[in-house]
């Protein structure tokens, strides 16, 4: 703890609230989220596709949406988006509370997930501009606070869903509500160096999506990294499956349990594994050993369920499940201070916003197409009596997304041309 707090007040106080800002993000978030569809469905008495409808609607504006957040933030400032959405979701969290029909929820739902794309690119463009050289170790510090909330939120949820999940709600709002008005008065106006030969208007926002697209080096990053995001999202659908192949009833227990592991290994692990990893490797290979690792994490889930071999079965299942999780938050936490790190010098060190927000929304695209892909692969492995399909694929796919990176900087793909041409100027076709 002491470590971490010399950490934190050796970046410039702006970097610090941004820090505590994210655990507080995640604290009012993940004490709501969690208990939303059981509401939606027991409480509001909703059918199974309206609650996949609002949750799906959350998901998609979020992710959709990225790329707008990050454009915006690079054109209108940091600290305008920031206080934007911690506003937007008091209101949608707010509007949670009192919503009792499905058109309301919708929209609570779709404000929710877009308050999440207006300042989440901002929020990390800003710590890069902040931190300067020291990027890898701030968004390392960083991801102890985003951790920190991820654990605490479920746990202050449940206490107060005790009393009631409008209070939860109401809670969650105050949160971001509290988020908003310290900012307000305390973070740094920080926006993008003006370029004077930027164009202005939609015109303007073109031209930078144009710089972007036109990229190679970033779009075979975010290629290569994709699967990443499809091998972490796995703690919310093939680790629930086979908690409930495993443990039948008490699957909820189980993952709690998971979801408890996963956070504290990434809070206690994840300033002495940068720390670890910045003085043996170069970033491209930290990466591509934080993708091995998330990769391997599920080889101990091969073996399939055993159904006939009771509480022994279920305490080895449980295990599988643990080790798991653990392994992927432990390479998660090894490549994301370089994996952010990396996205800003793949970006010239200019429109960071516009680039973090480009490459969240690639990455909830493979999310959302791979989980197809996850659940065939499970239905197939149902029919062809082949339970460890689903593990050898999601293992063979971190490995395969490390030998992609290896491949790509090893070969100069990576790269960048000496001088990179500001957005808007004529570039070879």
């Amino acid at each position: 703890m002491r470590g971490l707090r010399a950490r934190v007040r050796s970046f410039d106080p702006g970097v610090q609230l941004l820090m505590i800002n994210q655990f507080g993000i995640n604290l009012g978030f993940y004490m709501l989220m969690p208990y939303l569809a059981d509401h939606l469905a027991h409480g509001l008495g909703l059918a199974a596709w309206a609650v996949g409808l609002v949750l799906g609607v959350r998901n998609l504006s979020q992710q959709g949406m990225f790329w707008l957040g990050g454009t915006l933030a690079d054109r209108i400032g940091y600290k305008p988006m920031i206080l934007a959405g911690c506003a937007l979701r008091t209101g949608a969290f707010a509007l949670l509370a009192l919503a009792g029909n499905l058109p309301s929820l919708v929209v609570a739902s779709a404000a929710t997930g877009l308050a999440g794309a207006l300042f989440n690119p901002a929020v990390r463009a800003c710590i890069a501009e902040g931190a300067g050289e020291r990027r890898v170790e701030a968004f390392a510090t960083f991801n102890v606070f985003y951790q920190a909330g991820i654990l605490l939120g479920p746990l202050a949820g449940l206490a107060l869903l005790t009393l009631d999940f409008r209070v939860v709600c109401a809670a969650s709002a105050t949160v971001f509500g509290v988020l908003a008005v310290v900012q307000a008065r305390r973070l740094p106006a920080r926006r993008p160096v003006p370029d004077p030969e930027r164009a202005g208007g939609w015109r303007g926002v073109a031209t930078d999506w144009r710089a972007v697209l036109g990229n190679r080096p970033f779009l075979l990053f975010s290629a290569a990294m994709a699967g990443s995001y499809l091998l972490a999202f796995q703690t919310y659908l093939a680790l629930p499956l086979r908690a409930r192949a495993v443990l039948g009833d008490g699957n909820g227990a189980a993952m709690g349990v998971v979801f408890a592991v996963s956070a504290l290994v990434a809070v206690a692990g994840q300033l002495r594994l940068t720390d670890w990893a910045r003085k043996r490797l170069d970033p491209a290979r930290a990466i591509a050993l934080g993708l091995v690792v998330m990769g391997a994490a599920f080889l101990p889930l091969l073996p399939g369920p055993d159904r006939g071999a009771g509480r022994v079965g279920a305490g080895l299942g449980l295990v599988g499940l643990v080790v798991c999780a653990a392994l992927l938050a432990t390479g998660s936490s090894l490549l994301y201070p370089f994996e952010m790190d990396t996205l800003v010098r793949l970006s010239g060190e200019r429109l960071v916003a516009t680039y973090y927000g480009a490459y969240s929304t690639a990455a909830g695209i493979s999310v959302a197409v791979g989980n197809l892909g996850v659940g065939a692969l499970f239905d197939l492995a149902a029919w062809v009596q082949a339970p460890w399909l689903p593990w050898a694929a999601l293992s063979a796919l971190g490995a395969a997304c490390a030998g992609a990176l290896t491949g790509l900087h090893r070969t100069g793909h990576l790269r960048l041309p000496s001088a990179v041409p500001p957005a808007g100027a004529p570039t070879a076709a």
